[in-house]
């Protein structure tokens, strides 16, 4: 068989068995999936009321923060996918299995496209589910196009594709699956650190410069601008750049720590 198919199959069987693991230990997945509802819960009907008075200036109602604060929750949602995604690695490394696969005919580069796709799926599905929650209590994005609505879903996927890649390097170079969670916190506090909740310029001075300058704040005003109609500017550009970098840092990584020789 040639490498191409040889690759695909592979990859394939590979996927299929994350999935099967995702179902068999569901409350990693579940844990995930939980944490963004609960924020979008807790800053709507907790905190919604003085959140939206302060960023409106006093005249702003929930229903603007409720705009406001879904897309950083979808965002959020795609960040901490990747956590499980660096556990099952780790877990995968150090329990033997990778050993195992490197004495049998398969596609090397299979084991981790198949992590890789398995996270994606569940970070998808995921920010659909939170997005079914939104709508629930009240989100709406009426003026967006198709196209718009289009370029959302692949933001999203281009996004979690990069800090999947991130992960599968995080689980790779970490002794045990504790260390891999703890490596992976970043892609769940970043999010906090953001424009998610409150607008960068409503930030200290001193501050600004931390939320305005990483990845999840670009991505975040980007799915704004595209769900909502707000002023984009350069933040799509500059969220696809942080995206295809990660993508490229984490492959390259994860490749190189795959490719060496167990100690």
């Amino acid at each position: 068989m040639s490498t191409l198919p040889l690759a695909v199959r592979d990859s394939a069987t590979m996927l299929r068995r994350n999935l099967l693991h995702a179902r068999r230990y569901p409350s990693l997945t579940l844990n995930i999936l939980l944490t963004p509802i609960v924020l979008l819960l807790l800053f709507v009907y907790v905190f919604g009321d003085v959140m939206s008075a302060g960023i409106g200036g006093g005249g702003a109602d929930r229903s603007q923060y409720i705009a406001y604060l879904v897309p950083g929750i979808l965002v959020m949602t795609i960040g901490a996918t990747p956590a499980g995604t660096a556990v099952s690695v780790s877990m995968d490394m150090t329990e033997g299995i990778i050993a195992r696969f490197r004495t049998m005919a398969i596609h090397r580069g299979s084991v981790l496209i198949g992590h890789v796709v398995g996270s994606v799926l569940q970070a998808v599905i995921s920010v659909v589910l939170v997005g079914a929650v939104a709508v629930a209590i009240g989100f709406r994005s009426t003026d967006a196009t198709l196209l718009e609505w289009l370029a959302a879903f692949g933001l999203l996927v281009l996004f979690a594709t990069a800090l999947t890649w991130m992960a599968v390097g995080m689980g790779m170079a970490s002794p045990n699956a504790e260390a891999a969670s703890n490596n992976a916190m970043p892609l769940i506090m970043l999010p906090f650190i953001s424009s998610a909740f409150v607008p960068v310029d409503a930030m200290p001075g001193w501050f600004q410069p931390i939320a305005e300058y990483q990845p999840f704040t670009p991505a975040i005003e980007t799915l704004r601008g595209l769900l909502l109609g707000s002023e984009i500017g350069n933040n799509g550009w500059i969220t696809i750049g942080w995206s295809l970098g990660l993508t490229v840092l984490g492959y390259f990584w994860s490749k190189s720590l795959f490719r060496r020789d167990p100690k």
